[in-house]
């Protein structure tokens, strides 16, 4: 899974939602929480969540602190020195086998009935299985597109149109939204590495990360015009002029702030 740019600001502390998730791995997870790539999996779903937009990257080591920081406040009010040196039985074995394969795959959870109405949006692909599979939704709310983490259930209007009920990534209930299957759901964009900035043409279909003084989300737009130059030790510097869809308004960007169809990746 990629990890789309945010800004680049000081890290100004984890939500209460990210908050909640860690304190539910350090229980079930035990030891597995401090591991190194756990935790980079973990920071890149925080940065890319849609309740970080507009909020500066996770680093993995701000997770593994957090974590360190809340075993030892733990264990000091833990009285019971067996309790420090308590190996997993069998049973937390599989508690901890699970919580890592869910930080580490990438998983879209779907409920049966959805599976067949989002296999309509992958036509000509064939996929045994589609948790296998990233997603992107576009809410109604911003016309914005963010990261599907659960198909909850389908319907069907009256016109026959089906829709589907998502949950976005990093966010509750309370934001679940009903998105049209052939409009508003695909498969998930994705952010190229430096060296595939050859990969983009004029006229190539993007996501931009846009930044307003109330709002920062990644709202479709256009490649007009590609400026090459050298890469140097920060890597791409190539500029692209791009033209936003919903106000024909036109910026100039760097590479990081794209993301790309995946399609994009079999070019060259």
């Amino acid at each position: 899974m990629d990890l789309r740019p945010r800004q680049r600001q000081p890290f100004s502390g984890f939500t209460e939602n990210e908050i909640e998730k860690m304190e539910n791995l350090l229980e079930q997870s035990g030891e597995k929480v401090f591991d190194q790539k756990f935790c980079k999996k973990l920071a890149q779903d925080f940065s890319h969540s849609k309740g970080r937009a507009g909020k500066p990257i996770v680093k993995w080591t701000e997770v593994q602190t957090w974590f360190q920081n809340r075993q030892k406040s733990c264990l000091s009010n833990d009285n019971s020195a067996e309790a420090n040196r308590k190996l997993p039985d069998m049973t937390e074995e599989c508690a901890l086998d699970e919580a890592n394969q869910k930080c580490h795959m990438p998983e879209v959870l779907l409920s049966e009935n959805c599976t067949h109405i989002i296999r309509q949006i992958l036509p000509g692909k064939k996929v045994p299985d589609l948790s296998d599979i990233e997603f992107e939704a576009r809410s109604s709310v911003d016309g914005a597109w963010y990261d599907v983490d659960t198909f909850i259930s389908h319907r069907f209007l009256s016109s026959g149109e089906p829709e589907v009920l998502v949950r976005y990534v990093g966010f509750g209930s309370e934001e679940d939204e009903w998105v049209n299957v052939r409009k508003s759901v695909r498969e998930r964009s994705v952010h190229l590495e430096n060296s595939e900035c050859n990969k983009v043409r004029v006229g190539d279909p993007v996501l931009c990360f846009q930044e307003s003084k109330d709002d920062a989300s990644y709202v479709e737009a256009r490649i007009l015009e590609i400026q090459k130059k050298f890469h140097d030790i920060r890597g791409c510097r190539c500029l692209f002029v791009i033209q936003y869809d919903h106000d024909n308004t036109e910026e100039t960007v760097h590479l990081r702030r794209l993301c790309f169809r995946p399609s994009i990746l079999v070019r060259l």
